[in-house]
């Protein structure tokens, strides 16, 4: 058991049937009436963001959740497979559970929460920023541009679509944020 004074980011939560990640939390003390805890919650079962709003001083039940570290082998109609790095187990799991499942190539590192009390996985997730190829993108002309924030669509390895800039060519390595599957920068040697 804890409080609402206890709430960090990354805290895993047990709350209305499901298990939450604290995104972002702001304890409130207006002039008038009780403070309160304004929270932006995870879920790890389907990915979504919900805003809540708590009372200062209620007790919120943790979640036991550990992260364990897998590789990513392959996908097939039952799923996406993975194996631990330790114990060389194997696991597949549904799409909608991992975070950006169109990044996945294959011998890519990933992390997968497990909740403790009942050994279930509940989410994986890559890690922040990969780097990945670029196997198609129209060349970039100069002056085709107006302004510096211009972009065009490139086809990766593991077949994702995104934006990059014009000055991106096909064969280049880049580094990608998985978080919102956008381009980060070009990848060094």
């Amino acid at each position: 058991m804890a409080t609402t004074a206890d709430f960090k980011n990354g805290l895993f939560i047990e709350y209305n049937n499901d298990i939450f990640v604290i995104v972002q939390f702001q304890h409130v003390k207006p002039g008038k009436g009780p403070a309160f805890v304004r929270t932006k919650l995870k879920s790890l079962s389907n990915g979504k963001v919900i805003e809540n709003t708590f009372n200062s001083g209620v007790k919120i039940d943790l979640a036991r959740v550990e992260r364990r570290p897998y590789q990513f082998l392959y996908k097939d109609e039952s799923g996406y497979h993975f194996m631990h790095q330790e114990t060389f187990e194997q696991l597949s799991m549904d799409e909608d559970v991992i975070n950006a499942p169109k990044l996945l190539k294959e011998g890519q590192y990933v992390e997968v929460m497990y909740h403790v009390d009942t050994e279930t996985p509940m989410s994986c997730e890559l890690p922040p920023i990969i780097e990945l190829t670029i196997t198609y993108t129209e060349p970039g002309v100069k002056g085709d541009t107006a302004s510096s924030s211009s972009s065009k669509p490139a086809t990766l390895e593991t077949g994702a679509i995104i934006q990059v800039p014009l000055f991106i060519s096909e064969g280049e390595r880049i580094r990608v944020d998985t978080r919102d599957s956008s381009y980060y920068e070009r990848a060094k040697d």
